[in-house]
């Protein structure tokens, strides 16, 4: 879509900074998505079928574990997901801290995290599509 619509300042053409887009999006569809499927089906959706407490908090542990490694490349940008500017990765990546963070149970502390999800709350599309109003 960003191709198409001449979405260049979302998905640049400069091929490195593609890469590092494409990284992420890929991270969050492959690990990040994947770490919490089991947590998320018990605790929101009471599935019968993911009632194993080991497995919830098997799943918890993961996805803690890939909010730490979002925490980390947060701190080396200072900012957005791939680097200073607002990027086509910060989408599917800013929904799933939003999931993150609305999903009860303990988290670790992730200071820059909580900056990006701030910095995510300022743009109105986000607040309208990706935090369903929740701020």
């Amino acid at each position: 879509m960003a191709n198409a619509y001449d979405g260049s300042a979302l998905y640049p053409t400069e091929p490195k900074t593609r890469a590092l887009i494409d990284q992420w999006i890929d991270w969050q569809g492959i690990e990040l998505n994947n770490s919490w499927v089991y947590a998320l089906m018990h605790i929101i959706r009471n599935s019968p079928e993911h009632q194993d407490q080991k497995e919830v908090e098997k799943s918890i542990q993961a996805w803690n574990s890939m909010m730490l490694i979002l925490e980390n490349q947060l701190a080396n940008t200072q900012a957005y997901v791939a680097g200073q500017q607002f990027s086509l990765a910060d989408i599917p990546i800013g929904l799933s801290v939003q999931r993150w963070y609305l999903t009860p149970f303990e988290k670790p502390d992730c200071p820059h995290v909580k900056r990006y999800y701030d910095l995510l709350s300022q743009r109105e599309p986000y607040l309208k599509w990706g935090n369903n109003g929740q701020n």
